[in-house]
């Protein structure tokens, strides 16, 4: 099955590039902002003319014809400068992260580039000494020098040596790098870029008007080629001062900056947009949500769409790299009917103009616009009857498990969903240390604040109920580990490479050869207290039982006529009773914890914790009721044994099975990630 768009847009495509586009918009409105960091700014002439600068650096340090041209720095005002200067000096660019050094270095590696424009503080973490010419920002760019209200900088006196002309469309414009966890450079030719720009502008209805904000990472798709939306379309890019965006500062330029289009991942948008005060209340100007970097689940699209303004947009937009970030995109308008199960749901929709999905063999593929191969994508799809594309999962998240039978964890996630506490979940397959792997869910409650109250999140007991009769039951999770916020990489996707491994009980790790502090992270519990203040707190609940002891068996200590040193022993005994009692309390409320990381099972260690409690509880009470019964009162001896010395008989039953008892698999936990 197949799903297509036209555009009569792109059967009169020109050969321009962004590159003309954004130098037609410098000669049309020159005076107009380009750039916004903070109190600074750039107009479009301003902007022109330090790219043209930095362009001419360029070319005198020998950049060949289409040589690629790195951008590392944490100043983005800068860094699109530099975008603007390589393609201006016929190059191509890519961005590589200069706020983590390792995968900007990791990534010049893999681009292997002609020349690396970043800033003197920026060079020592991406300069790995391996000879790579390095020209450095700042004085040599410009800077953003530009104060709000300049008017573009005077031309200089003597005309500057020519720039390359246009390049063919089919040349190379920029690399981008894909989302894997190994960086992979995708070409994008300057034909692509521009269709991509085009495409995006029709669906986005884009005007000169719009000030835009791309919450992703500079080296990330979504801005490495999202820039031209803005630059392209005559509008503002709304930029950080020095580092990456955070969730309050995106909040803060919304507003000051009445920006207009969004663009940002599903965590971010519903941490930024949750916990508004109603419907219609969040961010009144904007008029374009475009949400990209992760799937994005029905429900969640449908409150967002409630918390902007009546007229706003939400899209849930889907592309890769190789096509420049665009492929498919949804919004809650195409739906025919309400759905049901919304929030195991994600709906990708339609094609962008220009450009075909089709879905074989169950696998999306997405030909860009001007034609050209179709692309495999990895993720799984279902063209649906109503016309639109559905999201069903990724190939690279498949599970092999026990017997090669393979497991597709995005329908289980999809199940576990639906329950009202989880707001997003991962299943993933973890090898056991004493058997084979084991499905393992982890949770999280919905991202952002919320005014209603959520439901708790589930233990594996429950999650199993809840999962009855909507999953095989092989396919069910063993084990669930409830967190604060899935991890997630620089472009917002769930990053499962980085999830914590369920805790290995202390036995376990140590009969495999592994510290407790080894892959599988926090191995131990810990003891619940301190030794000094276990002592201490023990001590103090056993002095509250002796001063209360009499008040509940008045006379039981009453030592009036023994003799020394009779006398001193038993208050000495009376004084370990407290003592135990103290420390049986605190055992009670602490104790578990620590017995639970020594590897035996749930059941087992249960039963061992209440047995231990009441090992170190029952001397007080006992002892006590003890000296006030008569010898020849039988009823009340009969109930005192019965009542103490029989369960104390068991409980050091259960103590000693629990510390022959084999150690548990640590799949048998429900964990807690607090």
């Amino acid at each position: 099955m197949t799903q297509g768009s036209e555009s009569v847009r792109f059967g009169k495509r020109t050969a321009d590039t962004v590159l003309q586009r954004f130098e037609q918009w410098a000669r049309d409105t020159p005076g107009a902002h380009a750039l916004i960091s903070g109190p600074e700014s750039l107009t479009y002439g301003q902007l022109d003319e330090q790219a043209d600068r930095l362009a001419h650096r360029l070319l005198a340090s020998g950049l060949p014809p289409g040589g690629l041209v790195a951008v590392g720095t944490a100043r983005q005002p800068e860094l699109v400068v530099a975008l603007l200067a390589a393609l201006k000096a016929g190059g191509t660019y890519v961005v590589v992260d200069a706020e983590t050094p390792l995968t900007g270095q990791r990534q010049l590696t893999a681009a292997e580039p002609f020349v690396l424009l970043t800033h003197l503080a920026h060079r020592a973490a991406l300069d790995n000494g391996s000879g790579l010419k390095v020209i450095r920002l700042g004085a040599e760019a410009g800077g953003i020098a530009g104060q709000r209200g300049d008017q573009p900088a005077e031309q200089p006196d003597a005309p500057a040596p020519a720039l390359p002309p246009a390049p063919a469309p089919g040349r190379s414009a920029a690399l981008l790098f894909t989302g894997a966890a190994e960086p992979r450079a995708v070409p994008v030719s300057h034909g692509l870029l521009l269709a991509a720009h085009d495409s995006w502008a029709e669906v986005a209805r884009l005007t000169p008007a719009d000030r835009h904000l791309i919450a992703a990472g500079t080296d990330v798709t979504a801005f490495a080629a999202g820039w031209t939306r803005a630059l392209c379309s005559g509008g503002t890019l709304v930029l950080p001062r020095r580092s990456p965006w955070k969730p309050e500062d995106i909040r803060a330029a919304v507003e000051s900056e009445h920006v207009t289009v969004l663009h940002t991942d599903p965590a971010t948008a519903l941490d930024l947009l949750r916990g508004e005060e109603g419907p219609g209340t969040a961010y009144r100007s904007l008029r374009l949500l475009a949400v990209s970097g992760d799937r994005l689940y029905l429900d969640d699209q449908a409150a967002l769409q409630v918390l902007l303004r009546p007229g706003a947009r939400v899209l849930n937009v889907y592309g890769l790299a190789e096509s420049a970030g665009i492929g498919a995109w949804f919004e809650l308008p195409q739906l025919p009917r309400p759905l049901d199960d919304p929030e195991e749901l994600s709906l990708l929709g339609t094609p962008f103009p220009g450009c075909r999905v089709e879905v074989r063999d169950g696998q999306i593929r997405l030909t860009p616009p001007g034609a050209g191969d179709a692309i495999p994508t990895g993720d799984l799809g279902l063209l649906r009857e109503d016309g639109l594309l559905e999201f069903g999962g990724r190939f690279g998240d498949r599970v092999t498990l026990p017997g090669g039978r393979s497991v597709d964890p995005y329908p289980i996630e999809s199940a576990i969903r639906s329950h009202e506490g989880i707001g997003s979940v991962i299943v993933n397959a973890v090898d056991s240390v004493r058997g084979p792997r084991r499905l393992v869910a982890y949770v999280a409650p919905p991202t952002g604040g919320s005014s209603s109250p959520v439901a708790p999140l589930p233990d594996v007991e429950e999650l199993r109920g809840h999962l009855s009769g909507k999953v095989p039951r092989e396919e069910t999770p063993r084990t669930v580990i409830r967190l604060r916020a899935l991890p997630r990489n620089r472009a917002g996707r769930e990053d499962r490479a980085a999830l914590p491994l369920p805790v290995l009980p202390a036995a376990v790790a140590k009969r495999s050869g592994g510290s407790s502090s080894g892959k599988y992270g926090a191995a131990t519990a810990g003891e619940p207290f301190p030794a000094s203040c276990a002592v201490g707190c023990a001590g103090g609940l056993g002095f509250v039982a002796f001063i209360l002891t009499n008040l509940f068996w008045s006379g039981s200590t009453d030592l009036t006529g023994v003799p020394q040193p009779w006398a001193f022993l038993f208050t000495v005994l009376y004084l370990f009773e407290c003592a135990a009692f103290g420390f049986g309390v605190l055992f009670l409320f602490g104790g578990r914890a620590r017995m639970r990381s020594r590897g035996r099972g749930r059941r087992i260690t249960a039963a061992a914790h209440v047995a231990v409690s009441y090992l170190l509880l029952a001397w007080w009470p006992q002892d006590n009721l003890y000296r006030l019964a008569a010898k020849q009162d039988w009823p009340r001896q009969a109930a005192l044994v019965y009542t103490f010395n029989i369960p104390l008989m068991i409980a050091g039953a259960v103590v000693a099975a629990y510390l022959v008892a084999k150690p548990a698999d640590p799949f048998d936990f429900d964990e807690d990630d607090d």
